[in-house]
């Protein structure tokens, strides 16, 4: 107890320091007084009775000292002594200390962007029950380049099965993609848009989920197809529709031509299953109706809660003996001439039980690589920056040698030197950070806005909690460490004989910066080497030709409750003032959806990589501007190749593009030929081709130009309108939104779109790292740049004697400069090397990512070279210039 009592009196006594100062300044006065009044009786004059008094007492400051040691907190207090030392010494160097703050305010800015951009699409978990015993399927698969990957879409008949192989093993959910529709509340004429997600009936029992208001979607909704049109709308929809009105309860609204009720609200902060995207709605997995009974439309994702007791893997070896089975199964309607190698690809697929804590989104695969590759990018110019200031920090602790001499000569540790030093690195780094976290707060929405055009915007919870400040705390201390211990343990170890005398440490000094810079080269070459191949990518992407016009062209998703006749009211469209040319399509180019199926001629093997499809109605070419090679359009009557419901062989037509030619045919004259179609398992249909047309982007703006085959459109419940105008197409929309629904009874429009935003959304991502990656080089440059120049102007500072006696001795400008730069050169050279061997060995990590260009580019490996060479020179001229125009005489006189 002694010790505590002990411990408790020091921090009382530091708690009333004020207080006992005051009473230990009077006693202290009070005993000089008395001392000095006897030596007065004795005859001595007030002014030596005073001196003798305080010669008698002795060395009152260090008397006071030892008291405040053994009654307080001396660390505490010698912290607090540093704090204000350390303040007077940024405003006595105002220069140095704003640009140390303001490069690691924006190196941390980019890193704290950075976090709050992983955390909130990879870290954060979701606002359920037991969110760690959530997971959900993936298939791998090698795609077209011939890479592994996984995809997790599951079409509903395939959900069926897994839950029913699971039944006695997990709790199986499906949980469908958001997607965007147009909703209609009350007599409302304009639609709002809205992100609406189906779900399984036990979706929110098993995520442990309670109402905000009314109740939660129930098994007993999700029983029969199409018998229960209810929703649940999110907390953030009823705040912003509703203003948290109770009475939303009960409202109705118009989604895809169908009357839905409200019947509850979700609880606040959930905001769906997929990050990057916020729902605003969940409707019950059974109303969408066509998707139930449709092999192929992979529309799901199949989410589970394993029952108490059992294992991912159990979970897993039943899906994945099913998984097989089927995919036994559609390898016997292969044809026997497929190669070997795709087979095996198909039996050597495998599912996977993944995590789904934190969610699944198509944004976490899209972005999960880029947003690593920017992170990693940010950490290096963290390093840049922290390099840069610790040469600023180097150089202050030589010019204050003097300084930490005469404090080690009265008896100042190395420990203590230590303390001041880094209290005075961890107020910059403090500094930096809090203004990290408002450039944080700017950039994460920023970084946020550029991953989707304005029309499609990623909705992401960007929230400020304890996760960010601990992680900006954690930030601060780690750049304190990285870029302040290196400066104080040179300046603890300072000789207080040499330093007095004014001898510097110039040599031994020299390693470190030299160090420093070749460090601070090195991380600025690999910046800008990745960013280089990022511009370059997506400088190749966005010049890439399509082999369509998507400029005025407006972009109508359908659905409808019968079956349209598409060719008619794209003819009705046709005839609408402002309207150049309308079409109709199964979906538009470059939405990402694809239909493939098998071609045959006599005496030629399956291609592994079978022709697109796509069904159109006649005009589609005239309309999205693809050039007729040679025969004619489709016209009315014309059949579309397919299996009837009795079973019966329709034949058809078909208008390819060149490059079926170039494949099918060998270049050769394609109009007029014959081909088969595989349908099912072993129907083939024929298809006489009508013409050809100019190659066109089909899905994916990376793809190489595949064999295209289109088709007429036939009769289906939803397809896409293809509207050219002569003006800008949004100021048609809402008449023709009018159009379309008086052009048949059940018809509506689900989704207005233009057609050059699927072009934009093809290079979001390219767009996202070439402008990222360029902004982080250029920052590196500048804090190399920086740092260069302190190194350079700090060496000429240190060997201006040495320079004035060469100068004196008649040294030449051009051996001036060379005395001054030449280590800097070498270290520079060094540094460059190392960050381009690094560049090139990390172009594997993004090669996944570039689009025509290698990490071996002769332009990939010149350009951060020649950069980094200009900006030396540029930050280099200034030192140099000042080292030629060193006066000999008032420098040695000065010495």
């Amino acid at each position: 107890m002694r010790p505590l009592r002990r411990w408790l009196a020091r921090v009382a006594g530091f708690l009333a320091a004020r207080r006992r100062e005051q009473r230990l300044r009077q006693e202290f006065e009070a005993h000089l007084e008395a001392s000095t009044e006897d030596y007065i009786q004795s005859g001595l004059s007030p002014a030596e009775a005073r001196r003798q008094a305080r010669i008698d007492f002795g060395p009152v400051e260090s008397i006071k000292e030892s008291y405040r040691d053994q009654f307080g907190l001396p660390a505490v207090s010698g912290i607090g002594s540093d704090v204000v030392f350390g303040w007077r010494q940024l405003k006595k160097h105002p220069m140095a200390s704003a640009v140390a703050i303001l490069s690691l305010a924006l190196a941390a800015g980019a890193t704290t962007t950075a976090f709050r951009l992983v955390d909130a699409l990879f870290l954060r978990n979701l606002p359920v029950s037991e969110p760690n015993r959530l997971f959900y399927l993936e298939t791998t698969y090698i795609d077209r380049e011939g890479r592994p990957d996984t995809m997790d879409d599951f079409d509903y008949p395939t959900f069926r099965r897994y839950r029913e192989t699971l039944k006695n093993r997990a709790d199986v959910m499906v949980v469908g993609m958001s997607a965007r529709q147009d909703l209609l509340f009350g007599a409302d004429q304009d639609a709002e848009r809205v992100w609406r997600q189906f779900v399984s009936g036990n979706f929110f029992p098993v995520l442990g989920l309670k109402p905000a208001a009314g109740r939660l979607l129930m098994p007993n909704d999700d029983r029969a197809p199409g018998a229960n049109p209810v929703a649940v709308i999110s907390y953030d929809y009823w705040t912003r529709h509703f203003s948290r009105d109770p009475k939303a309860v009960g409202s109705t609204f118009r989604l895809s031509g169908g009357q839905y009720e409200v019947v509850g609200v979700a609880p606040e902060g959930f905001t769906g299953t997929e990050p990057g995207e916020v729902t605003d709605l969940f409707v019950p997995a059974t109303m969408n109706v066509q998707a139930l009974n449709s092999p192929g439309w992979s529309w799901f994702r199949t989410w589970l809660r394993p029952l108490p007791g059992i294992t991912v893997e159990q979970i897993r070896q039943p899906l994945q003996q099913v998984f097989s089975e089927e995919q036994k199964e559609r390898i016997k309607t292969l044809h026997t001439s497929t190669p070997r190698r795709v087979v095996d690809n198909m039996l050597n697929q495998r599912i996977l039980v993944q995590p789904a804590g934190a969610g699944a989104s198509h944004l976490q695969k899209e972005y999960r690589q880029p947003l690593l590759i920017l992170s990693g990018l940010v950490l290096l110019v963290l390093l840049v920056a922290c390099a840069n200031v610790a040469s600023v920090l180097t150089a202050q602790a030589e010019a204050r040698a003097r300084e930490m001499a005469l404090r080690v000569s009265i008896g100042a540790g190395r420990g203590r030197l230590l303390q001041l030093l880094l209290v005075e690195s961890l107020m910059i780094a403090m500094a930096a950070a809090g203004l990290g976290m408002l450039f944080a707060a700017w950039g994460a929405p920023a970084v946020t806005g550029m991953l989707r055009v304005p029309a499609d915007p990623v909705r992401m919870v960007l929230e400020t909690g304890w996760r960010e400040l601990v992680f900006s705390l954690a930030l601060a201390l780690l750049v304190t460490v990285l870029f302040g211990l290196a400066p104080a343990l040179r300046a603890s170890t300072t000789d207080p004989i040499g330093a007095l005398k004014g001898i510097r440490a110039t040599q031994s000094r020299r390693p470190l910066m030299n160090t420093l810079l070749a460090s601070q080269a090195a991380f600025s070459v690999l910046v800008l080497f990745i960013a280089g191949l990022f511009v370059s990518t997506f400088q190749s992407l966005s010049s890439r030709p399509i082999g369509f016009s998507p400029k005025h062209v407006l972009v109508l998703g359908t659905s409808a409750a019968n079956r349209p006749d598409w060719s008619a009211i794209a003819a009705r469209i046709r005839e609408m003032p402002g309207v150049t040319s309308a079409t109709a399509a199964g979906w538009p180019l470059l939405s990402g959806n694809h239909w493939t199926a098998t071609v045959r001629l006599p005496s030629r093997a399956d291609d592994p990589k079978p022709p697109y499809f796509l069904g159109v109605t006649p005009g589609f070419f005239e309309t999205m501007r693809i050039g007729m090679v040679s025969g004619r359009d489709f016209r009315p009557g014309d059949e579309s190749p397919r299996v009837d419901e009795q079973g019966q062989i329709v034949a058809g037509t078909g208008i390819v593009n060149e490059m079926f030619a170039r494949v099918y045919f060998n270049g050769g004259s394609a109009a007029g030929r014959v081909v088969h179609m595989l349908q099912g398992k072993d129907k083939l249909v024929p298809l006489e081709i009508l013409g050809v047309v100019r190659d066109a982007a089909y899905g994916d703006l990376r793809e190489a130009i595949r064999p295209t085959v289109f088709v007429p459109i036939g009769s289906r419940a939803n397809a896409t309108l293809l509207v050219r105008t002569a003006v800008d197409p949004l100021m048609l929309a809402p008449s023709l939104r009018r159009a379309v629904g008086a052009a048949q009874s059940g018809l509506h429009v689900r989704q207005v779109e233009l057609q050059e935003n699927f072009v934009r959304w093809h290079l979001m991502r390219e767009r996202l790292l070439a402008s990222l990656s360029g902004f982080f080089a250029l920052v590196a440059l500048i804090l190399a740049a920086i740092g260069l120049y302190g190194v350079l102007n700090s060496s000429v500072t240190l060997q201006r004697r040495e320079i004035g006696i060469r100068i004196a001795l008649g040294a030449q400008s051009g051996e001036v400069v060379k005395s001054v730069t030449i280590g800097a050169a070498w270290m520079l050279t060094l540094g460059g090397i190392a960050g381009l061997l690094a560049g090139v060995a990390s172009s594997r990590l993004v090669e996944k990512l570039l689009f025509n260009v290698k990490g071996t580019d002769p332009a990939a490996v010149a350009v951060p070279i020649l950069v980094l060479a200009a900006t030396a020179a540029v930050a280099g001229l200034p030192p140099a210039l000042r080292a030629v125009r060193t006066d000999p005489a008032e420098t040695l006189r000065s010495e």
